[in-house]
């Protein structure tokens, strides 16, 4: 079988950060593979942090974690949830990772006593990334790359675009440059100034951009649309409309009435006779925009006042919810606030309860406060996570009755640490990285309620965690009703866990969140909407 000729998309930003370069890279992407190519997106992070995996949530949102364990900027989420495929490490590359192999590179005398410079070594190392996606025989890689055009971060990313393009020949590769036209409310008009500026640093760093798409409040006017086309040295029909939407699923429709798709095809010299069939991508939007039923469900978590920090727990609601035509409410609670005085109040008409993931030990009591309440008043409950070693640490000091039970993440001397440190993870110095990351596998009892969930025994879930149950505990969780579940085959650590007569009471110890596509609602997340739609 002889290989494919791989075409590239390279996708920029303009004027400002932060205008969902990710969302249009992932509806193109969307609209390529209902069109019958094999595409992948990969993203590539300005920043000198090896990955987001030790980046605080309010700096970058979430860290999305793929099933080789790659710590992960939460725009790989989007790639998956759309495209209901599976990314890896090659799919993410931070200038952290360029740097870090170049500078290994050198100490190991690769270079032969040259002197290491970005160009030719950064550059080559960047493109030796980008390509590296294409030996999985793909018809398209899409780039996106993060920052704004003029960033000193994204120089050598952009230089790397520039070198390619000429690399790969013509009709291999293209430009896709997103950017803002700004709204000025006094005279009624957007302006595309701050766009042609964008453009021409573009065409400094020796690129032309062949299509852009504009971030806008308002239809653009056809004569905008022509000063665009002409001063950016762009087709008329290669400006694209990207008007703000009520939801980010309804992208891909909105660019594909633009033929996009068409416009892309025709740059890159390829064909399809088969049209974007996106029957159940409309289907789905029908069902999320017109719900039957509606549930409340507080979402208990201490980085709440940055909702993107908890992104896949947000999307896979709405997945979930989609699929069973119920609108899900999510309340945000803030855990360092709660306490038993302000608790009922704080949950009172909540359907569900979901207790998020997290590190360190701010907001832990209230989350401890948290579980007991969904414990004591029959709410369903999931804890994800840090969430189900809360649960744990709930049921040993009130049911159990060990007044000091805690996780040695939080308190080292507890004297009855239900959960701890694994053995090869006592002397890890070293945070980034070191957890256990990545698709785990999990047995569920026969007969447990996960079984009857999942409808199947054996599963494989993604994690991102360092501390663990505590196995010297388990008969006694089970003698009283906290029941461990599902377990690791090869290490036998506790995976799950769920409470004996309540609705639904379950914690498990990995990441549900991360598998939830449009395509396939994860089963967690159904089940415990269903128990809410109950209450």
């Amino acid at each position: 079988m002889s290989k494919k000729n791989t075409k590239y998309i390279f996708v920029t930003g303009g004027v400002t950060s932060s205008l969902g370069k990710g969302i249009v890279s992932v509806s193109l992407g969307l609209l390529l593979k209902s069109r019958g190519f094999n595409v992948t997106i990969q993203k590539l992070d300005p920043y000198i942090n090896i990955d987001p995996g030790t980046l605080n949530p309010y700096e970058h949102g979430e860290c999305y974690v793929t099933d080789d364990g790659a710590e992960t900027d939460l725009d790989l989420g989007h790639y998956e949830r759309f495209l209901d495929s599976k990314t890896s490490q090659n799919n993410n590359v931070t200038t952290g990772k360029i740097y870090q192999t170049v500078i290994e590179k050198e100490r190991k005398g690769d270079f032969l006593g040259k002197t290491v410079q970005v160009i030719p070594h950064i550059t080559n190392e960047i493109k030796r990334r980008i390509k590296m996606l294409a030996k999985q025989n793909y018809d398209i890689i899409i780039t996106e790359i993060g920052g704004t055009v003029g960033d000193i971060e994204s120089l050598p990313y952009i230089e790397s675009v520039r070198q390619l393009k000429w690399e790969l020949g013509e009709h291999n590769s293209m430009v896709i440059h997103l950017t803002l036209l700004p709204y000025l409310a006094s005279s009624g008009e957007l302006k595309t100034k701050p766009s042609q500026h964008s453009v021409r640093q573009l065409m400094e760093s020796g690129i032309q951009a062949d299509v852009l798409v504009c971030r806008t409040e308002h239809i653009i006017p056809k004569e905008q649309r022509m000063k665009l086309a002409q001063f950016c040295n762009v087709a008329l029909e290669n400006v694209i409309e990207c008007k703000d939407l009520e939801t980010i699923y309804e992208v891909p429709l909105y660019l594909q009435k633009q033929d996009f798709d068409d416009v892309v095809l025709k740059e890159l010299n390829l064909k399809s006779d088969k049209q974007a069939d996106l029957k159940d991508w409309k289907t789905f939007l029908k069902k999320y925009k017109n719900p039957k039923k509606s549930v409340e469900i507080a979402l208990v978590g201490k980085y709440v006042s940055l909702q993107d920090s908890y992104k896949s727990i947000v999307e896979s609601f709405i997945h979930a919810g989609a699929d069973l035509e119920t609108e899900v409410k999510v309340r945000w609670v803030y855990s360092g606030e709660l306490e038993e005085s302000n608790i009922a109040e704080t949950f009172e008409g909540i359907d569900g309860m979901l207790i998020a993931p997290g590190f360190g030990d701010r907001g832990i009591e209230g989350k401890i406060e948290a579980a007991k309440y969904a414990r004591e008043n029959n709410i369903p409950l999931l804890g994800i996570c840090l969430g189900m070693q809360i649960m744990t640490i709930e049921f040993a000091r009130n049911v159990l009755g060990y007044k000091k039970a805690n996780s040695m993440e939080f308190d080292t001397s507890t004297p009855e640490p239900v959960i701890s440190l694994m053995e090869d993870q006592k002397n890890v110095v070293e945070k980034g990285g070191t957890m256990r990351l990545g698709a785990w596998k999990c047995s569920l009892k026969n007969g447990s309620k996960l079984q009857e969930i999942y409808g199947t025994k054996n599963i494989s879930e993604r994690h991102r965690h360092r501390y663990e149950f505590n196995s010297e505990y388990k008969d006694e969780f089970e003698k009283n009703g906290l029941v461990p579940t599902g377990f690791n085959p090869e290490t036998e650590l506790v995976e799950t866990l769920e409470l004996k007569d309540h609705p639904f009471y379950i914690g498990v110890q990995y990441h549900p969140e991360y598998k939830s596509t449009v395509a396939s609602p994860h089963p967690l997340f159904k089940a415990l909407i269903k128990a809410a739609t109950k209450k």
